[in-house]
């Protein structure tokens, strides 16, 4: 932030000290006013109370170092603020989801993850037990508000097999793989693509992260779009060395396609459905999804023409639609009438990945 322009949940006496039992209005005001902004826009927001600190910079100018509040409280070392044993900041920890609560109870816009990437503590299972407290707080509070909502806990990166508190709807990874949608599916909780980043510096690589994630049956792909900044905040930074992913207007058209086009086949009526394939399967990197007997959305990764599919499917008339994931347009239409057995689907000569769309 610039200058000034910092403004803490806390109010700061005169001695530069945070009061962790006096909140600041501002804070709240400006919070609200994001919210709102991004109601009006149709965009959901994920609020996450709190964060691991990254640095010992980060730490040592935090209001809960126990430097830095008028209480007194809070641990030396930064590893140990988000622990549920012998943690005297826990209450305020407390009072602060309860404020939250009460804050944005109103919108319908938002969902609660407890903490972001909580994993980069050394103690892990400690996280885990704070996040479930801390959940069952958010959840208590709101039980004598008009409105629940969501709550979400960040995991891991890539994938870990979940055995999620029942207080949780959302299972938020990051940089995630299909198979953390594979081994989590039967829970029956939203499984999020949570971020993303450190593929590479074009839409190529997020794009084909997109689609298989979520045909392989994830609910949510929140990709960092490096393009915004402070002084861009229109999305067009450019996209330097450093830049630890991507993001552009191009990426954003690409996955605008994609939430048309996922929405307009009603994705969420379809279920995983890589049984489809034959024993060749393996020829291309695919991802399934399908409402039997009436749609099948097939996502091929990356193409190799020449090659094909053996594909189970009900006898009937298929009409199958070849489209490009990257420009959005439909560049072949082929019509099956199958009678039994497998049918023989050839991959189209088309450079780079693939959408099929099969109706009956």
């Amino acid at each position: 932030p610039q200058p000034g322009q910092f403004v803490a949940p806390w109010q700061v006496n005169s001695a530069g000290l945070y009061d962790l039992t006096s909140y600041n209005n501002e804070y709240f005001y400006r919070l609200r006013n994001f919210i709102s902004q991004a109601a009006e826009r149709a965009i959901v927001v994920e609020v996450s109370p709190f964060c691991f600190r990254y640095n010992d910079g980060y730490w040592q100018a935090s209001p809960k170092h126990p430097a830095n509040n008028l209480q007194g409280v809070g641990p030396q070392e930064k590893e140990q603020v988000y622990t549920f044993q012998n943690n005297h900041l826990l209450p305020y920890q407390e009072d602060f989801a309860r404020r939250m609560a009460a804050e944005l109870n109103e919108f319908d816009n938002v969902y609660f993850e407890m903490i972001n990437e909580p994993y980069s503590r050394h103690d892990h299972s400690a996280d885990l037990e704070w996040q479930q407290h801390i959940a069952g707080v958010l959840q208590r509070a709101e039980s004598l508000l008009p409105a629940q909502h969501m709550l979400a806990i960040n995991y891991n990166n890539r994938t870990q097999s979940l055995a999620p508190d029942p207080a949780i709807s959302i299972c938020n990874f990051h940089y995630a793989i299909p198979e953390a949608v594979k081994v989590n599916y039967h829970l029956m909780r939203l499984i999020a693509d949570d971020e993303t980043g450190f593929c590479g510096q074009t839409a190529d690589p997020y794009r084909r992260e997109a689609w298989l994630f979520l045909l392989a049956g994830g609910g949510a792909f929140s990709h960092l779009d490096y393009s915004y900044t402070c002084q861009h905040p229109g999305g067009d930074a450019p996209i330097q060395g450093n830049t630890p992913g991507y993001g552009g207007a191009d990426l954003r058209q690409q996955l605008g396609f994609m939430k048309r086009f996922l929405e307009g086949i009603e994705i969420w009526k379809l279920q995983p459905y890589n049984e489809i394939f034959a024993w060749n399967a393996s020829a291309v990197p695919a991802q399934v999804m399908a409402l039997p007997h009436q749609r099948y959305v097939l996502y091929f990764s990356e193409n190799q023409p020449g090659r094909y599919h053996l594909l189970s499917l009900p006898a009937a008339h298929y009409r199958a639609e070849w489209i490009n994931p990257l420009s959005g347009s439909t560049f072949q239409v082929n019509e099956y009438q199958h009678a039994r057995g497998y049918l023989r689907v050839d991959l189209p000569a088309h450079a780079g990945d693939l959408l099929l769309h099969l109706s009956c």
